[in-house]
């Protein structure tokens, strides 16, 4: 299955989303719709209301108020984005330049704040407590993963263990609380309801590991932000802690100065030290066996086109390694 094709099983729905998010997106403050539409129009792969949508079509829920809750997942990861690109200090989001560098900081943070404010609204017309206690909880844990992150910046004794709770918590959670809400609201199984939550999480963890993977073997375009973007800002991703554990004494002091004093002044060569120690390589396996696990999750649900989809997501997660 070609990436499009995730979405052309969906793509009715998909359309009905877009529609939902162009209307949520009014206000009367005109720079609060010039820089939500920005942000939004960007594109991106939309994988978290993709992920509502084909989980919930996999139980057989296919109405308006699955498209809710897949417009107001994408406003609540876009309420995050705004205020990591002002934490990051990043200029470029998804090939273009993001919006802080476009409006400021205060914009981007106030606007940021309305996208949220937004999707719960949003949240409250679907009127189902359990899908609001579901993520709520995921908006908490989102905020404490990037918290968490934001105190080892710079700390090259981070461990593989807290690396791997930061993107549980900053990037896994809402993955989860995308296909564990849908199965909710289609009044899943309490079985189907744990397998998707699972799901979620394992795929999450996977895209994540990729992404950090790519931050080495990827580029600009394929990116959609600078390469090396999360060495410059002293962020100990896992290719680096594994190069220092598993690297030679030279490969482990040189990551571990670039990390403590952040910058890509000597990105080249971190870069051919990560790729020496077997780092990339322990990454790129540790993202398969997520995504596999993910795949084994989805075996007690009914077999569909929709669960097709989400195996082969799985898939693609870990071929963008290549």
């Amino acid at each position: 299955m070609q990436p499009q094709a995730f979405y052309q099983i969906v793509a009715e729905d998909f359309a009905a989303v877009d529609s939902i998010i162009k209307q949520q997106l009014s206000s009367r403050i005109p720079l609060v719709e010039k820089i939500g539409d920005y942000i939004i129009s960007a594109g991106g792969k939309r994988l978290r209301p993709l992920l509502v949508l084909l989980a919930g079509n996999a139980l057989g829920k296919k109405d308006e108020d699955l498209r809710l809750l897949a417009a107001l997942i994408e406003f609540l990861h876009t309420s995050t984005l705004l205020h990591d690109d002002v934490v990051d200090k990043s200029d470029l989001r998804r090939g273009r330049s993001t919006a802080n560098a476009k409006w400021g900081n205060a914009p981007s943070v106030l606007v940021g704040d309305f996208l949220y404010a937004r999707s719960f609204e949003m949240m409250v017309r679907l009127g189902s407590l359990p899908v609001m206690d579901i993520i709520s909880q995921a908006t908490r844990v989102i905020a404490e993963g990037e918290v968490l992150q934001l105190t080892k910046v710079r700390d090259a004794s981070t461990s593989e263990a807290t690396y791997m709770e930061v993107i549980r918590g900053k990037t896994a959670m809402l993955f989860e609380a995308s296909t564990h809400s849908a199965a909710v609201l289609a009044g899943a199984s309490a079985q189907h309801a744990e397998a998707l939550r699972i799901y979620g999480d394992n795929l999450g963890i996977a895209f994540q590991l990729v992404d950090d993977l790519l931050d080495y073997r990827g580029d600009a375009e394929t990116l959609g932000k600078n390469v090396g973007d999360d060495l410059a800002e002293g962020k100990p991703t896992l290719p680096l802690i594994v190069t220092m554990r598993d690297g030679t004494a030279e490969q482990a002091a040189l990551v571990r100065q670039a990390i403590q004093k952040g910058g890509i002044e000597d990105l080249a060569e971190i870069s051919a030290a990560v790729e020496a120690s077997g780092a990339l390589d322990y990454t790129a396996n540790l993202a398969k066996d997520y995504a596999q696990r993910a795949i084994n999750c989805l075996n007690v649900l009914p077999a569909s086109g929709y669960r097709d989809a989400l195996v082969e997501l799985a898939e693609f997660a870990v071929a963008r390694t290549l």
